[in-house]
């Protein structure tokens, strides 16, 4: 049986990475993390997309994708979602076998980790390379060339499996993304409509 927890409280990891001081919030506090946030999934697509250039042994690229595929999965999951977002997700199984999905943010702007640059190229980068591994995935299904398709399938899977537990860390691990997304568009509707009622 897998259950879903969230944490919304401080937890040890966090409270011991607080910052001494106020910084302004359009610096790089952390620019290391932020540079392997995009690092190994920016070579990982640089690699699929330039293979014959680099190499003309199919399984080396295939290996060297997969290498940076995962080093950016462990990346981002345990090391620049928790720096640079204050957000982390993880898996455990309890004494009974069941597996529970906890997924913790930190609350409050006065706690927060990281920077609005920061927590920008956070989201961009989380967002954009798991479409572009979607993209590639029809373009090579459509090109029929078959012996790519598992390794866009696994860019697919661990970049899309980072992207579903931080987007349910940030909106909340009990609130259903189809209830975020009706909300959303809800109060857009509201806007447009309040907007030209205004207008007339």
């Amino acid at each position: 049986m897998i259950t879903e927890d969230t944490n919304d409280e401080d937890v040890s990891l966090f409270d011991a990475e607080e910052d001494a001081g106020k910084k302004s919030k359009k610096t790089i506090k952390h620019p290391v993390a932020s540079f392997f946030h995009l690092f190994f999934r920016v070579s990982a697509i640089i690699i699929y997309l330039l293979c014959e250039f680099f190499s003309r042994s199919f399984i080396a690229c295939m290996v060297a994708i997969i290498l940076l595929l995962s080093c950016d999965f462990w990346t981002v999951k345990n090391i620049t979602g928790r720096l640079m977002v204050g957000l982390r997700w993880w898996n455990q199984v309890d004494d009974d076998g069941r597996s529970h999905w906890v997924f913790e943010s930190r609350k409050g702007t006065g706690k927060q980790q990281g920077s609005d640059s920061e927590s920008r190229i956070f989201w961009l980068g989380l967002i954009i390379c798991p479409i572009l591994w979607v993209i590639f995935a029809f373009s090579t299904l459509f090109s029929f060339k078959i012996k790519w398709v598992p390794v866009v399938i696994m860019g697919v899977v661990l970049q899309g499996a980072n992207l579903y537990g931080y987007v349910r860390c940030k909106v909340g691990g009990k609130t259903s993304l189809k209830n975020m997304a009706t909300n959303y568009f809800g109060r857009q509707f509201l806007k447009q409509t309040l907007s030209k009622e205004e207008e007339s």
